[in-house]
This record gives C-alpha cells, sequence and structure tokens, in this order.
C-alpha cells in the first residue's frame, strides 16, 4: 500500500493529520430536521455555480445575525453524517459577512481533495457541528455563523474583525459509513477470537483460551457490497487491536476518527485488506508483535481514501 500522508482540512491550512486520537463529542441526537435551521439565511446569500465547483457567491453585507444559521441549498440523496467522528469530503468557501469578500476557500479541484470529520472542523469553529449535523452528501449549504459560534481564534486566523459573521458555502461530496456495512459470513475456524458488535458498530472481542495462531490468521465477518480494494489504494478503516494475551485493548479509533495509515503501520493487516470489499468487517490475528504472543485485530473498512490523501 502507499503511505499515506493523512490528510484533513482545516480553516487556516489546507490539511492536518487524519489519526485516532481523543475522543470527541457525538451529535447530540436532536434529530434530523435541517429545515429548522434556516432562518432566512438563504435569502441573504445568493449562490450560483455547479456543485462541486467554486460557487459564484453574493453576500448582502452587511450581514447581521443573531443566531447561527443554515440552509441547504441542494439537498443530496446520499448518505446522512450521523456522527462526529465520521469521515467526510467537503469542498467549502468563507466570506465575510461585513464585507461580503471570500476569505477562505478549499481547492474545488477532485486530485487535491482530502478528508476530514465534522468534529475536526468543530475544533476549528464550534458551530460547524451543528451546521453539518445530518448533512447528505451531494448537498450544497449556506450558512451563517455568529463570531462566538465560528470561533474567536479562528476569526484572528482568517483576518476577519472580532465582530464579524460568517458565511459559509459548503459543498458535501462524500460522507462515508461509520461501521461495516454487508452480510454476516460464517466462519467455523477452530480457536479464533468471536466478535461481538454493539448497535453502533463497536466491536468487542472474545479471546478463547487457546494458544495463538502461529501465523497470521484472517476471516472475513461481514463481506461488503462496495468494489474490492486495490494494493494501491489507501484504505479508511475503523480498527480495534486486542492483545491476545491479557486481553486488554491496545488501540481503537471508536469513537475517534478512523485511520488511513493501517496497511502501512500493520503489514499484515495491509496485506489481508487487499481485495476486501468497501463495507466489509475483517478479523486479523498476527502473532508475535509487541510481545505479545498476538495482537487481534478487528477492521471495519470503510471506504477507500482519494489519491490527494494517498
Amino acid at each position: 500500500m502507499r503511505k499515506t500522508s493523512a490528510v484533513l482540512a482545516t480553516l487556516s491550512l489546507a490539511v492536518l493529520a487524519l489519526t485516532g486520537c481523543t475522543a470527541a463529542p457525538s451529535f447530540d441526537g436532536a434529530g434530523c430536521d435541517r429545515a429548522a435551521g434556516g432562518d432566512g439565511i438563504q435569502d441573504a446569500v445568493t449562490v450560483t455555480g455547479d456543485f462541486g465547483e467554486a460557487p459564484k457567491v453574493t453576500v448582502f453585507s452587511p450581514l447581521s445575525i443573531k443566531e447561527p444559521a443554515y440552509a441547504d441549498l441542494t439537498v443530496g440523496d446520499g448518505r446522512a453524517i450521523e456522527n462526529g467522528s465520521q469521515v467526510v469530503s467537503l469542498e467549502l468557501s468563507l466570506y465575510s459577512g461585513n464585507t461580503g469578500k471570500k476569505v477562505f476557500a478549499t481547492s474545488y479541484d477532485e486530485s487535491q481533495r482530502g478528508l476530514s470529520t465534522t468534529d475536526s472542523w468543530s475544533e476549528q469553529s464550534p458551530g460547524l457541528g451543528e451546521v453539518l449535523q445530518c448533512a447528505t452528501a451531494g448537498s450544497r449549504i449556506v450558512a451563517g455563523l455568529t463570531p462566538d459560534a465560528f470561533g474567536a481564534k479562528s476569526l484572528s486566523g482568517i483576518g476577519l474583525e472580532d465582530d464579524d459573521n460568517v458565511v459559509f458555502v459548503i459543498d458535501v461530496v462524500d460522507v462515508f459509513p461509520s461501521k461495516a456495512e454487508g452480510t454476516l459470513q460464517f466462519n467455523d475456524a477452530a480457536g479464533m477470537p468471536t466478535v461481538v458488535r454493539a448497535p453502533d458498530g463497536t466491536p468487542g472481542v472474545i479471546i478463547p483460551d487457546t494458544a495463538a495462531p502461529a501465523e497470521t490468521a484472517v476471516q472475513t465477518l461481514i463481506k461488503g457490497d462496495g468494489p474490492a480494494l486495490t494494493a494501491d489504494q489507501t484504505p479508511v478503516v475503523n480498527v480495534t487491536a486486542v492483545n491476545w494475551d491479557d486481553k486488554s485493548i491496545v488501540t481503537t479509533t471508536w469513537g475517534t476518527t478512523p485511520r488511513l495509515d493501517l496497511g502501512t503501520a500493520v503489514p499484515e493487516v495491509g496485506k489481508a485488506l487487499v481485495g476486501a470489499t468497501v463495507g466489509s468487517q475483517l478479523l486479523v490475528v498476527v502473532p508475535g508483535v509487541d510481545q505479545a504472543s498476538a495482537i487481534v485485530y478487528v477492521v471495519d473498512l470503510l471506504g477507500v481514501a482519494p489519491a490527494a490523501t494517498q
């Protein structure tokens, strides 16, 4: 697998590292009534141009809003953003509410398009979490954020005054699933761990009271119906790793951020993923890792990173 640069879009820079760190708060479960967020923002901003391409935007400035507001100019029929750690691909442009001038934009170039999460954007601008909650792939969103919702540090970072409202035009290009989605598979190999799953897909691993396999062992637990991963692609995965000996969790991305570097960090797992279909869940037992008799990896193959992140 080619080594990924593992990038995330940010407000001040085009990319940041996409790695599993500390858990960020999930959405508050307020539901998906996106019509409730409008408050007339679409009447204060005119947006033209094709989805996925740099829009032509006119802001009727100075824009005065007391609360954050958003509206879906186009509603896509793709997957919805259901939690803050879900991987997404966005194109967006930012404008000063005071002057109407553009102050930041992503590349709008498919070959340079990176991946991000709602949580990563919320760290830069807290109000973006609400704007993106339950948005679907294929949607174009216009939003207005107050200085508090946008964040004082982010305002100064793009050269805006501390009393400026900020206008966003966001194209939700793609939304990745948060867990494996496919058909459960039957496996009858003796001495292998058992995997159970919470409703949100978080796996639990039951390790048998037997010796670990002497060689790498692989099982497909769920078979997805997406395309097969090739050796030159970078997989986007959720992963939990468990020590065979003491049954402790070595690492997990569940509740944080999916990984792009697993294939290079653990070559045995990377090899096992080649040929697996997107949406699948694999169980990979790798012996002799980190002074353990084996490490058990449960890997949900969520998708393939775009070329820009590989």
